[in-house]
């Protein structure tokens, strides 16, 4: 499954943008839905590093939040983040 970038998580926004709130919400559902059927078993984290909170982005994110002195590891972080500090970020995390 390709989770960057994924048609149907792309669809869903721009139905949330042309205001289509119930569609926006059914696409993004549908997402979820393939996303944990895909990933019950399998490694979704882009983190390298092996830690307590690898996998478990609530956590990882609201203790590099709380920090603040710098972004996940994660693959995905850094990429939207540009490698910054967590200052100023946070509302791209969550």
């Amino acid at each position: 499954m390709k989770i960057e970038g994924n048609q149907k998580e792309l669809d869903a926004m721009a139905e949330f943008h042309k205001g289509n709130r119930a569609e926006g919400l059914r696409l993004q559902e549908e997402f979820a839905a393939e996303f944990r059927e895909e990933y019950k078993e399998k490694d979704h984290c882009s983190c390298q590093k092996a830690c307590r909170y690898h996998g478990n982005c609530k956590e990882c994110v609201a203790i590099h939040r709380a920090h603040q002195e710098h972004v996940p590891k994660a693959e995905k972080f850094r990429k939207y983040t540009g490698n910054k500090t967590m200052k100023g970020i946070k509302e791209i995390l969550i």
